[in-house]
């Protein structure tokens, strides 16, 4: 295997600080929220803890291996440990699908970036309910205050990957996943204390098992698995930056309980508002950005101060989670262009920013100008989600378990996760999470992947 000088992270905090960046974004306090509203609450969500730990977290263990084993970007992996055969086609797969995702992603990022603006500028405490309900969707169906917006966000994010692993991701997870957190709880403090929160509350916490249908448990199934970012090679890059000596199970578990409990704090922080404001919980995927101003607003109409104040922490804390998981894409296109086509980490950065920005421009124009654009009966935008989220997502993690439990020596499987034997603590886990590895979440994913299939 080719040996080369790379950067790597500097502690188990920064370790799990990065990757929790990449699992914790939009996918947590955008996304989970209203899939809980639409999946009847705390059936649905004891279907993702479970999943979580039983599907999700060995997929991710799965990139980690890979990646770490490899200590290379998602193609140098397979041409590493699969010389000469076609899993070179997963690593490209996966340089591609992040860059897709991140060109409709980094849309809602600059979304976030305009209703923080909004936010600081008063607009929802200050504009009556009827300009409220009509702001959205006059914001996204307008031609360049959007694309205005996506450009800035990008190039956000675009500056903290150039800065480096160390320098940039590093510490910039470091920084604000802390700061994420207590941002989220403060928003979860005040949404239970508002009159009617109970009742969200308690849809929350009491499980309403006949909502709990074939289409609620893979959609439950598929959320453990968009919220840690599985499929796309993000992980594996990240992984590659991990130390010989770092403890990759420990980091795993940390992770994937970092991501979950930050998903629970935000379906708390969101669900009892929403019951509070009087509004539907399965509301889809407006919920916050159509519907929470609402309250803001209701809130600024007797103290402006407050109204502004909450409003301003929780798109912050949209903003933040969104550039966490943005940068950990961006990574995974700018490690292949630098260590497979020898480019600078400057003009790998601006290459992927290039392309990401013109495929990002034609999904925010999907809301307006272009939005008589129909690819098999959706626009640009939802196009690219459904094929991401329900398909490259979901087959890029498919590849990724069979590669691990079955391509993979199983020597060196476990040689990763116990430090070459070192760590025997881990040794009693290995075996519960290889088999998960090769039975389990291969058959969990064939299952997502089928019904999203049939829904679709």
């Amino acid at each position: 295997m080719e040996q080369r000088t790379r950067e790597s992270f500097g502690s188990r905090f920064a370790v799990i600080m990065a990757m929790a960046g990449s699992a914790i974004g939009l996918g947590n306090i955008w996304r989970f929220p209203y899939m809980t509203g639409r999946y009847g609450g705390a059936a649905f969500i004891l279907v993702y803890v479970a999943t979580s730990f039983l599907l999700a977290l060995p997929i991710m263990l799965s990139e980690t291996i890979i990646g770490r084993r490899s200590r290379s970007n998602t193609f140098g992996a397979m041409e590493n440990l699969a010389p000469g055969t076609r899993w070179k086609w997963l690593g490209l797969l996966t340089v591609l699908s992040p860059m897709l995702i991140l060109s409709y992603y980094s849309v809602v990022g600059g979304w976030s970036v305009e209703y923080l603006l909004k936010s600081c500028m008063q607009d929802f405490v200050r504009a009556d309910s009827g300009e409220v309900a009509s702001m959205f969707g006059s914001f996204i169906s307008s031609a360049w205050p959007p694309v205005i917006m996506h450009t800035v966000f990008l190039l956000m994010v675009a500056g903290i990957v150039l800065a480096g692993v160390k320098s940039g991701i590093e510490r910039f997870t470091k920084l604000t996943m802390p700061v994420l957190f207590v941002l989220i709880v403060l928003m979860l403090v005040y949404s239970v204390s508002l009159p009617g929160a109970r009742k969200g509350i308690m849809y929350l916490v009491k499980p309403d098992f006949s909502r709990l249908t074939a289409e609620a448990v893979a959609a439950a199934m598929g959320q453990s698995f968009f919220s840690l970012s599985l499929g796309v090679g993000t992980m594996l890059t990240y992984a590659s930056y991990i130390r010989k000596d770092e403890n990759i199970f420990a980091s795993g578990v940390g992770t994937a309980v970092s991501d979950m409990a930050f998903a629970l704090l935000a379906g708390f922080a969101v669900m009892p508002a929403v019951f509070a404001g009087g509004i539907e919980p399965g509301a889809g995927p407006g919920l916050v950005f159509e519907t929470l101003p609402f309250i803001f607003n209701k809130i600024g109409a007797s103290m402006p101060w407050l109204g502004t104040a909450i409003s301003v922490i929780f798109f912050i804390t949209i903003l933040v989670a969104a550039l966490t998981s943005a940068i950990s894409m961006m990574e995974v296109g700018t490690a292949y262009l630098v260590e497979e086509k020898h480019m600078n980490r400057f003009g790998a950065v601006a290459v992927i920013f290039c392309f990401v920005w013109a495929a990002g421009l034609l999904c925010s124009l999907s809301f307006g100008p272009l939005s008589h654009v129909r690819i098999f009966g959706n626009g640009i935008f939802d196009f690219l989600d459904k094929l991401c989220s329900n398909f490259l997502m979901t087959f890029g993690g498919l590849l990724f378990t069979v590669f691990a439990g079955w391509k993979m020596k199983t020597s060196d499987v476990r040689d990763e996760f116990t430090n070459g034997g070192t760590i025997r603590s881990n040794e009693f886990w290995f075996k519960t999470v290889y088999f998960l590895i090769r039975y389990v979440a291969p058959a969990a994913i064939v299952m997502i992947f089928v019904t999203n299939l049939i829904i679709d």
